[in-house]
């Protein structure tokens, strides 16, 4: 079992970057209050192909600190726009994440549905576009792999940067 701990002073939130990162049951178990009748979920997981290449496992790489710093301000700024928020686990990975595992983490809990899902789409959606990780996709034989940038909407555009590793 993960040992969970918060940082900072707000016990609201679960906020972890790690080699180590906790379960979805206990992030679940975090985020469950008696007051909330809804936990909405997202698990991104490591799929096993990309654009016909075969996918290893994907890498990561980031700044613990600075991560953990913005992903504190998300969850602040999710509870302010969503605020019967009761409480949220923001949990990623570092390191190497094989096929089928889960490399992020969200759980939010509210008295209702809407608000928990809204709340971790909008999790998600920032934490790509904003929250200093780096992935890599390292593929199947001689393909080698790839330093992604987070699929991201600019001004109305999807835009994706990779760059090959020689």
């Amino acid at each position: 079992m993960t040992k969970v701990s918060n940082i900072g002073e707000d016990d609201r939130f679960l906020i972890k970057v790690s080699e180590c990162m906790p379960t979805l049951s206990e992030c679940n178990d975090f985020v469950n209050l008696p007051s909330c009748g809804a936990i909405s979920s997202f698990l991104g997981i490591t799929r096993n192909n990309f654009q016909g290449k075969t996918v290893m496992k994907l890498s990561y790489e980031g700044y613990v600190p600075m991560a953990e710093k913005e992903l504190k301000k998300l969850c602040m700024e999710a509870t302010e726009k969503y605020p019967s928020i009761g409480r949220i686990a923001a949990v990623h990975i570092l390191g190497d994440c094989p096929v089928g595992a889960a490399s992020v983490i969200l759980c939010a809990s509210s008295p209702h549905r809407r608000e928990a899902m809204h709340c971790v789409e909008f999790l998600i959606d920032e934490l790509k576009a904003t929250v200093p990780i780096w992935k890599r996709e390292i593929y199947d034989g001689d393909e080698g792999s790839v330093w992604k940038e987070n699929l991201e909407w600019h001004q109305g555009q999807q835009k994706r940067v990779m760059v090959k590793e020689l």
